[in-house]
């Protein structure tokens, strides 16, 4: 095991715990308060903003640490695995469409200034009638067929996927809390993360 693994996984704990309490509801009321409804259209951008610079500097330990090698995945599979991820980048990108993505990333409030807020509508189309987390499972996809496997790789990879998970569950409650029986019976019908498979 590499020197840098602990480390990694700590800083993905702290990204998540950071990441996950500005986006509360809790925060974002208080935000809501000091901000007012002007400067609050841009607490998405901000937050964003916030949250892939933080992960840069996630991706730096990773790059930076030391590390070793675990394994690499062999010609000719690691074709297929190339144009699995490939197909899961086209795949998010779609995915990412259906959420409406300048809104996604808080670039509608920069685009159209004066215009206000569009509400929030639930994605129950494309690949959201599959799963209800598509982007989450994409991600996964394309980060566990990395060509090659490091323990550097392994622990940002482990804690990314603990954080991905929790955060869809809690990502859960808010849209009950927002888009109540709707969102309870799109539960229902669609799988959590994984096509085809329901659990209960």
């Amino acid at each position: 095991m590499s020197a840098g693994f602990g480390w990694i996984l700590l800083a993905v704990l702290v990204y998540g715990v950071v990441h996950s309490i500005l986006a509360s509801l809790g925060v974002k009321a208080r935000a809501r308060q000091w901000l007012g409804a002007k400067g609050m259209r841009f607490y998405r951008l901000g937050f964003n903003g916030f949250a892939g610079l933080s992960l840069l500097v996630v991706l730096y330990l990773v790059a930076r640490l030391p590390d070793a090698p675990l394994y690499a995945i062999p010609l000719p599979w690691v074709v297929l695995t190339g144009a699995i991820q490939g197909v899961c980048v086209v795949c998010f990108l779609l995915a990412l469409s259906h959420t409406g993505a300048r809104d996604f990333l808080g670039l509608d409030v920069l685009l159209h200034p004066a215009q206000p807020a569009a509400p929030q509508r639930l994605a129950t189309a494309g690949f959201y009638r599959w799963m209800r987390h598509p982007l989450y499972f994409f991600g996964l996809v394309i980060l566990w067929l990395m060509p090659v496997m490091t323990w550097n790789i392994l622990a940002f990879s482990l804690g990314a996927t603990a954080y991905i998970i929790i955060g869809a569950l809690v990502e859960e409650r808010k849209l009950l809390l927002e888009f109540g029986t709707a969102y309870a019976e799109y539960q229902r019908r669609t799988p959590f993360l994984i096509p085809f498979f329901k659990s209960k």
